[in-house]
């Protein structure tokens, strides 16, 4: 599961989460930190990444364009970060799921979706 988090996470999240994403990276980690959505959305496709948001400017473009790059788009309210990683830990099963099937191209996981 290669799955590419965007900005709006932070990377000391993403490099803890790694026991459970092994290939998980942050924007950071190929200085795209600063990139268009466009720029990451064709690294991402490029790669054989999923985008992992909580924007939903690539949600918009998960409808225009289709996959690949599949997205995951958490809608989260604001939360500590510590909060974040444990939903993003919870959320194992269905991004699994999500990226096995070949028909979809967008998982919306919120908070009253994952309880």
């Amino acid at each position: 599961m290669k799955l590419l988090f965007d900005q709006h996470f932070s990377f000391r999240m993403v490099r803890s989460l790694r026991d459970v994403f092994p290939e998980a990276h942050h924007l950071r980690f190929y200085h795209l930190e600063h990139c268009s959505d466009s720029e990451i959305w064709e690294f991402a496709k490029q790669n054989g990444y999923s985008i992992v948001t909580k924007d939903s400017d690539f949600h918009q473009r998960s409808l225009v364009y289709g996959a690949p790059p599949k997205v995951v788009w958490f809608k989260l309210k604001n939360s500590a970060r510590s909060m974040e990683e444990e939903f993003c830990r919870s959320s194992l099963e269905p991004i699994r799921s999500f990226l096995e099937e070949t028909t979809s191209s967008l998982l919306i996981l919120s908070e009253d979706s994952n309880s």
